[in-house]
């Protein structure tokens, strides 16, 4: 009495109940008789490998046998472990290249840049006057004219006649280079070709339209460029000075020694 009731009311209203029921199985048909399966594990390292490392560790302390899950576990904690070094290295480094010449609540104390080219300035002086100072020694030892037989005076002599050969040849290279130079005239910049355009003119046009045609012009597409962070041993150092157990460990003191 039930389904009859029921078959009334829904007859009353306007409703097949054997039409819906087919219309719903039709529309979850796709999803009737699957199953739900979990992603295959894979793991990050290379099983056959490490498993025979670690079984050469495990006999060693007493274990012969060592189950395939336990090389999943060390292969996904090495992943683990490599993924977090490399996002602190990384963090260091955009530590290191950050600027803070612009930023108002910092100021500039030391300059060791300049230092070191106020140095690299004094020695360069230093070598041009001791060079000078030889120039003339060796211009005196070849404009005397003693008729005595000095092995040194001979030596100096020729050291002179090779410094001006030197001298001549750098400058003839000189004026050849700047003969070359004015014969090529300046040089022009390429001018890239707009991305759409070919090089025969029918063909760029029936490409790119009529009023783009017509220009000749196009603006080019600008793609953004990824910023790249270069790590370098130095802040690897840095990391592992900073890390308790890595603080002593010996492939810190081989990466000091390099």
């Amino acid at each position: 009495r039930d389904d009859d009731d029921i078959n009334d009311v829904a007859s009353m209203a306007g409703i097949n109940l054997n039409e819906e029921s087919a219309r719903i199985m039709a529309t979850n048909s796709d999803l009737v008789g699957t199953q739900i399966q979990s992603c295959k594990d894979e793991p990050f390292l290379a099983a056959v490998p490490l498993h025979k490392r670690i079984l050469e560790t495990a006999k060693k302390l007493g274990i012969t046998d060592v189950p395939a899950e336990v090389v999943t576990f060390i292969s996904h904690a090495t992943q683990n472990r490599l993924r977090t070094v490399i996002e602190k290295v990384t963090v260091i480094t955009q530590h290191r290249m950050e600027s803070y010449k612009d930023d108002e609540w910092y100021e500039q104390a030391t300059d060791v840049r300049s230092q070191l080219k106020f140095f690299e300035q004094l020695e360069r002086l230093e070598k041009q006057r001791k060079d000078e100072q030889e120039r003339e020694i060796l211009l005196k030892a070849a404009k005397s004219r003693s008729r005595q037989e000095d092995p040194e005076q001979a030596r100096l002599k020729q050291k002179a006649k090779e410094m001006q050969q030197q001298e001549l040849a750098q400058m003839r290279q000189r004026d050849a280079n700047l003969t070359a130079l004015a014969a090529i005239g300046p040089r022009k910049k390429r001018k890239l070709d707009a991305p759409g355009l070919l090089s025969t003119g029918g063909e760029g046009a029936g490409a790119c339209g009529g009023s783009q045609a017509g220009l000749g012009t196009a603006s080019p597409r600008q793609y953004p460029r990824q910023k790249i962070t270069r790590v370098n041993l130095r802040d690897f150092i840095f990391y592992m000075e900073q890390e308790r157990d890595m603080s002593h460990s010996l492939l810190l003191y081989r990466a000091l020694l390099k």
